[in-house]
């Protein structure tokens, strides 16, 4: 079963990262091969009670990959961190099959009693570099971080959140949230994908519409007044030109 788990990981790379050529690179070379296999040995130590000597294998493995996993956390099947460097993983963080993490990321805790702290990332889930997800919050089924947000509330399935702090800003069907990772279609690197909408993009965009509905609307008023002999008093300063095509395009 073990070395099952060892080939799904291998062939997770190989399916997900142009740049792995061939199992022994990705044996060798790649650094989140070699801490998921680190706490493999210290998450079964730690479970038998060894719990110095899983943090000492732990703090080794922290060496040399620059990877750090609590042999507490608990990790399913064909997990990948891409790149690696500067992940950290606490000690009661949960995360489902096929989650991919990317450099930087931190699944940290906010409280300082015991009990569980740490993030829950179901399958699927998928988290861009340097992200910061805080506290015992859940990741719904294929919800995806951007690079560098910062999340400390549960995103649902499906999900994308971005910024700091984090907002949503789409959202999948239900359906689609269990889509499997391996679906190249359905795989956005680093969390983010191309037809991403930015809620505050959207909210600028409406006002933008609104504000030129509204001079059209004054512009209209304007011309019915003076066909009805209704002087109408110029403005104390003059009008600025007003163009909410190309704001929308600033805004873009």
């Amino acid at each position: 079963m073990v070395f099952k788990s060892i080939r799904e990981d291998i062939r997770c790379i190989l399916d997900h990262d142009p740049a792995a050529r061939s199992t022994f690179e990705v044996l060798t070379c790649y650094p989140g091969f070699q801490a998921r296999l680190v706490h493999r040995v210290s998450h079964w130590l730690w479970g038998l009670g060894f719990q110095w000597l899983a943090r000492f294998l732990s703090h080794l493995g922290r060496a040399l990959t620059g990877i750090e996993i609590h042999p507490g956390a608990q990790i399913g099947r064909r997990f990948f961190i891409d790149h690696g460097m500067g992940v950290v993983i606490g000690e009661t963080a949960e995360i489902g099959d096929d989650v991919t993490l990317y450099q930087g990321v931190t699944l940290g805790g906010t409280s300082l009693n015991g009990g569980k702290r740490h993030p829950t990332l179901n399958d699927g889930v998928i988290v861009g570099a340097g992200a910061k997800v805080l506290g015992a919050i859940i990741l719904g089924a294929g919800a995806k971080v951007g690079s560098n947000a910062v999340v400390v509330k549960d995103v649902p399935p499906g999900a994308t959140a971005v910024g700091i702090p984090a907002r949503l800003v789409h959202a999948r069907d239900a359906a689609e949230a269990g889509a499997p990772q391996s679906d190249a279609a359905a795989f956005a690197a680093y969390g983010i994908s191309a037809d991403m909408n930015d809620p505050v993009v959207k909210a600028v965009h409406a006002l933008l519409e609104h504000m030129a509905t509204v001079d059209r609307r004054v512009d209209a008023l304007q011309e019915r007044l003076a066909q009805a002999g209704i002087a109408v008093p110029a403005p104390s300063s003059p009008d600025l030109p007003f163009d909410p095509n190309q704001l929308n395009r600033i805004v873009d």
